[in-house]
């Protein structure tokens, strides 16, 4: 019989697990790090909700909960179904449950009910980044990136669609309602009165939710352009009030929106939006990230329904201060972000920016470096401009592709995360909060577990 030299195989064999379910992974382990990182988390928002429940099936903890879903959004598995399955089948996540098995719409439902004070979390996670030595502020880049709604863009409708859209169906539920009633005339004839008349044939149904549907989507757009014709008006003070036989400007009332103003009808609040990367138009919103140039770690996160940046300088900034205490030094951003307003309130905010007007080209040769001193009757905006040209304002800027493309690209790329899986403006702002948050997470372990090779905890 021929002797073959196999490292024991034995199926069958009973395991001999380590009591303490932490020693089922490696010490430096992803895992570990995040359930540490979530024990110094203040939780009481979101446990005192739990203070005084009574009858019904107590709750699983809120802490194993939270391990769940970082861990999940750090690796790349966001869906509920998912998470629950890899309580079973992954040995990080079984040893985060404690071997417990959420099912998953508990999970679900925990991340709908404390969104927002999971998206609250974010500021505390960063809390630990800046006292962990990842957060400088010297350099901050600005930038944002589309990434697609949970819905489709086809299922879209321009307003000058809806109203065509809206006649037609009009007229073709009256007709069903005539046809209706004639049928009814002809079946009292027949049976009498006493039948029942209320069963509505199944095309007038349809047509008539369709109808409504398109209705509330268009009204919602005509109110949508009376608010931005409203606030128009309040920010135009210098308007000349009405000559003789002049009926002045438009107000409000009388707005309509644009032909081509569009609404989705799975997530109202997204917007068709070109993504820069492929070129193609998606049904989108704009999620910014303001990145430390030094780690990499994201320290101010929001969504806009707006496609352009420029109106979100100003506001990230002021978020930046909100979330950390303090401003950067110095601001970096891409030619998205110019106008001359922002330019100055950067500058009178004590920052010096780096946001060119216009995008240089691969093909651009490069032009002459100014040199000496920037002459003092310049205007702040042709100062920072002028900065921009020299080596040491190119290297600066430079700063800024090296550190928010890439956490973009870790982002969608590295996780897969592309698209969002909750719908509605503010869901959808809560969601890509904790995104952020799971990403300088791994910034935090790779930081202090790896580069550091260190397997204490973090406080203490």
């Amino acid at each position: 019989m021929r002797d073959y030299r196999f490292i024991p195989y034995e199926p069958d064999k009973p395991l001999e697990l380590a009591p303490d379910i932490r020693k089922w992974l490696p010490p430096d382990h992803l895992a570990l790090f995040i359930s540490e990182v979530v024990d110094t988390l203040d939780l009481r928002e979101i446990t005192e909700e739990y203070l005084h429940l009574q009858g019904g099936h107590p709750a699983y903890h809120p802490a194993m909960m939270l391990k769940l879903l970082f861990y999940g959004y750090c690796v790349g598995i966001r869906s509920s179904r998912r998470i629950e399955q890899k309580t079973y089948e992954d040995v990080a996540f079984r040893v985060l449950s404690c071997d417990s098995h959420p099912d998953h719409s508990r999970i679900s439902d925990f991340r709908k009910r404390h969104l927002r004070a999971i998206s609250r979390l974010f500021v505390q996670v960063l809390g630990i980044c800046k006292e962990a030595g990842l957060v400088k502020l010297g350099h901050v880049a600005l930038d944002g990136t589309k990434i697609k709604a949970n819905a489709s863009k086809r299922k879209a409708m321009s307003y000058s669609r809806m109203v065509k859209i809206e006649r037609e169906l009009f007229r073709e539920v009256e007709k069903l309602l005539s046809e209706a009633e004639a049928l009814d005339e002809r079946e009292d004839k027949k049976y009498g009165k006493n039948k029942r008349g209320d069963e509505l044939p199944q095309e007038l149904r349809f047509k008539e939710k369709r109808l409504e549907k398109i209705r509330e989507a268009k009204r919602a757009l005509e109110e949508e352009a009376r608010r931005e014709a409203k606030d128009k008006e309040t920010r135009d003070k210098d308007n000349k009030p009405p000559t003789d036989g002049d009926s002045g400007p438009p107000t409000a009332c009388d707005v309509k929106p644009e032909p081509k103003k569009q609404r989705n009808f799975t997530d109202p609040d997204s917007r068709i939006m070109r993504d820069s990367a492929t070129k193609s138009f998606e049904q989108a919103y704009n999620a910014q990230a303001g990145v430390d140039c030094d780690s990499q770690v994201i320290v101010a996160a929001d969504v806009t329904q707006q496609a352009n940046d420029k109106q979100q300088l100003v506001p990230m900034l002021e978020m930046i201060e909100e979330n950390l205490g303090e401003i950067p030094d110095r601001v970096l951003a891409d030619p998205g972000y110019f106008s001359e307003q922002n330019v100055q309130s950067v500058v009178l905010g004590f920052m010096e920016p780096f946001i060119p007007r216009d995008r240089s080209k691969h093909t651009d040769a490069p032009g002459r470096s100014p040199c000496g001193r920037i002459p003092q009757e310049m205007s702040l905006v042709d100062r920072m401009l002028r900065k921009l040209k020299t080596k040491a304002g190119k290297a600066i800027y430079s700063k800024r592709k090296e550190t928010v493309e890439p956490v973009f690209g870790q982002i969608k790329e590295a996780r897969g995360i592309r698209s969002f899986l909750l719908r509605g403006l503010e869901h959808v702002k809560g969601e890509w909060n904790l995104i952020c948050l799971s990403h300088n997470i791994l910034k935090l372990w790779r930081h202090l577990w790896l580069d550091q090779g260190r397997s204490a905890p973090i406080y203490g």
